[in-house]
């Protein structure tokens, strides 16, 4: 998830990422409560898993579609009617044709592709979005509580705190699961000095997050091409 955002014109030049210590860079201070509250204790926590409730239910109901439409021709020709023509055709393709027919081949691995989908779906938690935060220590029933950041939300606020930094005219903040990147557009002071206030900067706004997982931080600045 990304944001960015923009002020006004000027210069040319790129420098590599640096990430920053903990201290505030344009100026103001930190906030107090939320440092105090990234550097409490806390329990890993894992994932949330999404319900998936749309692909479950376009697997049951092809299923259910399958099975009755099986079931009725089955109890069809058992009542002394004949058997409906796309079974007999399916009978006659899969008895008459080789295993290396082209489109024995096309079905096994459409048929394979649809089965790793839905392992990947059961063994995978999903929800990518959101990033899984501490969970407190010291208080009842904490293994009950999970809480999420919405990637974006994430994104905007470390764009925010960017655009705070002194001399920065323009943020853009992508917002992994295991890595922030920032690249910004400066257009006065020196480049460096930019670079070690707007890591230092985010390098404190992401320890106040209160993520479970801290991602690592990597901080780009150039300024604006000419013209």
């Amino acid at each position: 998830m990304s944001a960015n955002t923009r002020r006004q014109p000027t210069g040319d030049s790129d420098l590599p990422s640096h990430p920053g210590q903990a201290a505030s860079s344009s100026g103001d201070p930190p906030d107090k409560g939320a440092t105090a509250g990234a550097h409490e204790p806390s329990r890993s926590a894992r994932r949330s898993w999404s319900a998936r409730r749309i692909p479950a239910a376009i697997v049951a109901l092809l299923s259910v579609a399958a099975t009755g439409l099986l079931l009725y021709d089955v109890v069809s020709v058992r009542a002394g009617g004949p058997a409906m023509r796309w079974r007999r055709w399916l009978a006659e393709e899969l008895a008459t044709r080789p295993l290396d027919d082209i489109w024995m081949i096309v079905g096994a691995a459409v048929a394979m592709a649809l089965g790793l989908w839905l392992f990947l779906l059961a063994v995978t938690p999903g929800l990518r979005r959101l990033l899984p935060m501490r969970q407190p220590t010291g208080t009842p029933r904490a293994d009950e509580v999970r809480a999420g950041l919405d990637r974006r939300a994430a994104a905007l606020l470390l764009r925010d705190r960017a655009m705070r930094v002194s001399g920065v005219q323009s943020a853009r903040v992508d917002v992994g699961r295991r890595k922030v990147k920032a690249r910004a557009q400066v257009h006065f002071r020196d480049l460096d000095e930019v670079r070690a206030d707007l890591g230092t900067a985010l390098g404190e706004a992401v320890r106040t997050l209160g993520l479970a997982r801290q991602p690592t931080l990597a901080v780009r600045v150039r300024r604006p091409k000419k013209g």
